[in-house]
């Protein structure tokens, strides 16, 4: 074992971790749609626009650079894609080794980006009816429940 991961700030990892869930999720939904929706528009000639409007001067390697540019979006997006499924196959089992009340518990506190901290903290009072301090004790042992799990003491 490497000598850094000794001073790994595991809680921040964690909580960084399942912040970036509906991101990484997003990415396996959409990166195989933009790649082919970005190679569509790569051999796709471009209809002229008309207008009174002068133009400047012709860039006579236009077509070069259109390629050029979606080429380099779609190994963007493919790289993306590639981080995405290596992200799940690292998160996903320790997420389902996870009881359904530390994963609500969670979820609530961390990947829900609609809910403002102190709303988490209610909703879940209010799901397990207990007091303030209660959930946040719960939501502690949970992260660092996820925390052992992801990176080991």
């Amino acid at each position: 074992m490497n000598i850094a991961w000794q001073y790994l700030d595991k809680r921040s990892a964690a909580i960084d971790a399942l912040k970036d869930y509906n991101s990484m999720q997003y990415l396996l939904n959409h990166a195989p749609s933009d790649i082919a929706q970005e190679k569509a528009d790569m051999v796709s000639i471009s209809s002229p626009s008309f207008s009174d409007m002068p133009k400047g001067g012709r860039n006579p390697h236009a077509a070069e650079n259109k390629i050029v540019s979606a080429l380099d979006n779609i190994d963007l997006l493919h790289e993306r894609f590639l981080r995405a499924q290596e992200y799940m196959h690292w998160f996903r089992p320790v997420w389902e080794a996870l009881s359904s009340d530390e994963q609500f518990v969670l979820r609530c506190f961390y990947m829900n980006d609609e809910m403002q901290q102190s709303d988490s903290i209610y909703e879940i009072c209010d799901y397990f009816h207990i007091e303030r301090t209660s959930a946040y004790k719960k939501k502690d042992r949970a992260l660092a429940h996820i925390a052992l799990l992801l990176y080991g003491k």
